[in-house]
């Protein structure tokens, strides 16, 4: 059975700032659509790209997919010109996947039998997209995958216009000075997660996971993670 979206679309909606808008969208998207790696890319107004999140894969990837694999991803090319999400089955012979330059460069380390790419829009331009991909022998995406993943897609661009537009203030100053990814890790505490849980989450490091929360309780003024989680109350409900 296919799980609702209203509730990530509710999440999305009610995100204070575009940090928040960020973790929630990577915190709640992997489990309506049975995906194994997930991530969000946004573009700066050169279209260069200003930040990245991910799980599944570690940074490196990323930073090799943004200089590799974004120029030869042939499904990134359908969406940069329809606006439209798209899948690898969509835009590729049947069964060229796996000899496709995009795969063979960037995908083949983490095994991604899988993608699809959904469009983050504003102001008649590409500002970000949302990168899923299935490991394995899972099913490929399909045309309902494709229809939910617009509609997700619709959701965040529109709240992004919204928190961008010109005025906009976030109404707590607290979450502002944390990074998408310590809230992500914020998140995963408020959860009852371990630091060693956290880190294989996030595909980080037990010790990675520790340093960040150091910094957090510095940024915070907040001295244990009881009271950071109170702090964040108002970011960590979704």
């Amino acid at each position: 059975m296919v799980s609702s979206l209203h509730s990530l679309f509710q999440a999305i909606a009610t995100a204070p700032t575009e940090e928040v808008l960020r973790a929630r969208f990577m915190d709640g998207v992997s489990e309506h659509f049975g995906v194994h790696r997930w991530g969000i890319y946004l573009f700066n107004d050169q279209n260069r790209l200003a930040s990245f999140d991910a799980v599944g894969v570690s940074d490196a990837f990323a930073e090799r997919y943004e200089a590799i694999g974004r120029s030869v991803d042939p499904v990134l090319q359908y969406v940069l010109e329809n606006h439209a999400p798209a899948h690898e089955e969509l835009v590729l012979p049947v069964g060229s996947w796996k000899s496709s330059e995009l795969y063979q460069r960037c995908c083949v380390e983490y095994d991604h039998e899988h993608i699809m790419t959904g469009p983050v829009v504003g102001r008649g331009r590409l500002v970000g997209t949302v990168h899923f991909a299935r490991i394995n022998h899972t099913p490929a995406f399909n045309p309902v995958d494709l229809s939910r993943l617009g509609a997700v897609c619709t959701h965040l661009s529109a709240c992004l216009a919204g928190l961008r537009r010109p005025g906009a203030i976030a109404p707590n100053p607290s979450f502002k000075h944390l990074t998408p990814r310590e809230i992500q890790i914020a998140n995963l505490v408020a959860k009852g997660l371990t630091n060693s849980e956290i880190g294989a989450e996030l595909w980080i490091t037990q010790n990675s996971v520790k340093q960040a929360l150091k910094r957090m309780f510095r940024k915070l003024k907040v001295s244990s993670r009881t009271e950071m989680i109170a702090k964040l109350q108002n970011i960590l409900q979704a």
